[in-house]
């Protein structure tokens, strides 16, 4: 089959023949049909510090996909062949204190595909059963091939209480307008989205994610002033990964607000703890998705109408996967797909 290989520790991945995988004892392979392009996989094509320290070629890259169930492994009940299923990417030991407490997200022995095993950019993937979440047969494979991205964004958005409260994401990129999106829909008063690209900003204005702030020309106070927001924020997402936005969060949020941080600042950093004491504000880190609440809080939502195919705004063959890095990276897209195959 073909699939996207990290061949060599040097940048770049490349489209080769590698053997099908095996299906194992509770295990299915799937068909993959559509992909899409995480900034993880940006570092692994990069090969920065990060992807140096966490990859080992070789190895097929790739987390979020949508494919369809082709083979079962004998006595397995969890799928069926022909089910349209995307798969939750970080497959844990199931022994730990956390995984028999149904904590798996906290599993300290996890593997993600694309990253310590096999992932997603290839024609087949096989998966844990328990791993792969079945999707309505009608579902827009746009959304469903971001459905691992989108977990992240319903897990942030849904951590702390949204309805009523007035809400800040700072990072305007596919996750941040996600969150925004689903903190509106679970209520919130007001939702701003915070970013320096204007790209962003304007895809999430059009997919009416929420106010939209540019935050090199405009000031957050003005903002609240405008909004008619007595105090600061009740609630923040920080999706960007700069130190600068996380500062700027801390310091528009209300006494007691509550930040779920997702963005992985990309250096040391330092924060005014006497702020966050005084203030008492609470910050927690946000990593992947809850097992399986988030899944199925997300299919919730696009059943309710919550559509995130709009984020999509890029498709590539595989054989285009170049020029597909390239849109992801360059700033101007909002999720990019990879297609593999049509149903």
């Amino acid at each position: 089959m073909k699939a996207l290989v990290k061949v060599e520790a040097k940048p770049g991945v490349e489209l080769a023949e590698v053997p099908m995988p095996k299906v194992g004892p509770n295990e299915a392979l799937v068909r993959v049909l559509r992909t899409g392009i995480c900034g993880s996989d940006l570092h692994i094509v990069n090969w920065d510090a990060w992807a140096q320290d966490n990859i080992t070629p070789p190895l097929i890259v790739g987390h979020e996909f949508v494919g369809e169930v082709v083979e079962v492994a004998p006595g397995t009940r969890a799928v069926q062949v022909g089910d349209i299923v995307s798969g939750e990417g970080h497959i844990v030991c199931e022994r730990c204190r956390h995984c028999r407490a149904g904590a798996r997200h906290l599993c300290p022995s996890t593997e993600g595909i694309g990253i310590h095993r096999d992932g997603a950019f290839a024609e087949y993937i096989a998966m844990p059963t328990g791993n792969l979440w079945r999707h309505p047969d009608d579902i827009d494979l746009d959304a469903a091939a971001i459905f691992d991205p989108f977990g992240n964004a319903v897990h942030t958005a849904l951590k702390f209480p949204v309805h009523g409260e007035d809400v800040l994401v700072t990072g305007a990129g596919p996750i941040g307008i996600m969150a925004g999106l689903v903190a509106k829909n679970a209520g919130a008063r007001n939702v701003v989205l915070t970013d320096v690209n204007p790209y962003r900003l304007e895809l999430a204005r059009s997919l009416d994610a929420g106010t939209t702030v540019d935050v090199t020309t405009t000031a957050l106070a003005d903002v609240r002033d405008q909004l008619g927001m007595a105090e600061g924020f009740d609630v923040g997402m920080e999706m960007s990964g700069d130190p600068k936005a996380l500062h700027s969060m801390i310091d528009a949020m209300a006494n007691g607000g509550r930040i779920a941080m997702l963005g992985l600042p990309s250096q040391p950093t330092t924060l005014d703890w006497s702020s966050i004491v005084l203030r008492m504000l609470t910050l927690t880190g946000i990593y992947g998705r809850e097992m399986f609440e988030t899944w199925y809080q997300a299919s919730v939502l696009v059943a309710a109408g919550v559509d995130i195919s709009r984020v999509v705004t890029h498709r590539f063959s595989s054989a285009e996967h170049v020029a597909a890095f390239e849109a992801a990276a360059g700033g101007h897209s909002g999720k990019v797909i990879i297609e593999w195959a049509s149903r």
